[in-house]
């Protein structure tokens, strides 16, 4: 004990930081010297999951809970609601002592929040408001203090998200910033994020204009992910997709799903972008369908601007597009200009074998003379010949590159 109440202040951040926030706190009563060791730690992750209740708990902080019959009829345990609900107090509780003892700069902040999305149109009439009115408060101490690098704010399956405060957009130092279920929605624009260099927005509840107004604010985003069902951007019918990239000078890493892209009207996507991605290494594609012609051409158009691209990732998806079918030909001829000189490794996911995702395969092989590794894991049900079969179609195929390595499983395979 007395070697480890030695070491440097830093060092014992360190290890506080790598215990869950409970037992940091814990620390306190270990000695004097002890006591405040944990008001200093820079790294503070509350995960609601991690707080358990017991039933004298449920019973008192739930004495202000009104009487809803309809919601016990939601539940096979008529006590979740009350269980639920003494959760959240304590999660607040715990967050608001915290943030009240806590003496140094706060340099990562994670919130995480499940909800059961069938408990949330009752919820919303009562919890989810006060539920925002503390997070609205969490996210004021942090914009005060101004210290913040890291943040992460995760509310699962929240009802339409929750609406971020434009205090949120005053946090200026901030390198990472992680955005789940949230709801942003803006007539000005952002403040710059000067230092952001990551950024994550999962199921996203905006316009396309307010999203490009907040790309358009971080000049240094290095790796971004978009991932949102297209029902939650509105859009206006105005923009076009090159918009979005103009948002994207320098990005090296770039995760987007297919759902976004539909929103900047298909109708006028160009055959190139205005500006290269020269920058971007790392390209993930999600939900692309190679049934619709469009999908097809979007792929071709961001492969045609990413001159650098290392890693090309794809998971395809059919099934919602079947109302848009366009199986128009696809021909190497058709995207004789591309070219890949960099693409070192392909990796396709939900591979059905149909005609044009085997002949885009075999393009870039073609097309690519540094390939080292193709990985494809196809949903057939059919026997485990077809690997083979998949793999010889493949190896057949031209090769730009020598030493290429095919790699064909099915998903349900190890």
């Amino acid at each position: 004990m007395d070697m480890i109440s030695k070491l440097p202040q830093g060092i014992i951040e360190t290890i506080l930081c790598l215990l869950p926030i409970k037992e940091a706190v814990r620390t306190s009563i270990l000695s004097s010297e002890w006591r405040y060791h944990w008001t200093k730690i820079p790294k503070l992750v509350f995960i609601e999951d991690a707080f358990q209740v017991s039933a004298n708990e449920v019973a008192e902080l739930t004495d202000e809970l009104p009487e809803l019959p309809v919601w016990e009829q939601m539940f096979d345990n008529p006590s979740k609601r009350e269980e639920l609900f003494a959760k959240r107090c304590k999660l607040f509780y715990a967050i608001n002592q915290v943030l009240l003892m806590h003496q140094g700069p706060i340099r990562e902040f994670t919130l995480i929040m499940e909800y059961d999305r069938s408990f949330d149109e009752f919820n919303h009439s009562m919890q989810v408001d006060r539920t925002c009115v503390e997070i609205d408060r969490i996210i004021l101490h942090l914009s005060k203090k101004n210290t913040i690098k890291k943040l992460h704010l995760d509310f699962n399956a929240c009802y339409e998200g929750y609406k971020l405060l434009i205090s949120l957009f005053s946090l200026h130092q901030l390198t990472d910033m992680f955005l789940s279920d949230c709801t942003i929605y803006h007539e000005r624009s952002f403040n710059e994020f000067g230092c952001l260099t990551t950024l994550y927005l999962e199921c996203l509840w905006t316009s396309e204009k307010t999203l490009l107004r907040l790309l358009s604010s971080c000049p240094s985003l290095k790796r971004l992910t978009l991932e949102s069902d297209s029902s939650t951007i509105s859009d206006s019918g105005h923009t076009t997709i090159d918009k979005l990239f103009e948002c994207l000078p320098v990005i090296e890493h770039l995760s987007i799903s297919f759902f976004i892209v539909k929103c900047f009207v298909p109708e006028r996507l160009p055959k190139e972008l205005p500006t290269a991605l020269v920058h971007l290494k790392y390209l993930s594609l999600n939900h692309v369908c190679f049934i619709h012609i469009y999908g097809l051409r979007f792929l071709a158009l961001l492969i045609r601007s990413c001159p650098n691209l290392e890693k090309l990732k794809l998971l395809l998806y059919s099934k919602y597009w079947l109302d848009e079918v366009d199986m128009g030909s696809f021909t190497l001829e058709d995207y004789s200009d591309i070219v890949l000189e960099h693409l070192n490794e392909l990796e396709i996911v939900e591979f059905t074998d149909a005609e044009n995702e085997l002949d885009f395969v075999k393009l870039i092989l073609a097309k690519s003379p540094v390939l080292k590794k193709v990985r494809i894991f196809s949903c057939s049900a059919s026997e485990e010949d077809e690997e083979s079969r998949i793999s010889d179609v493949l190896l057949c195929s031209p090769c730009a590159s020598p030493v290429v390595k095919i790699i064909v499983k099915r998903m349900n395979s190890n």
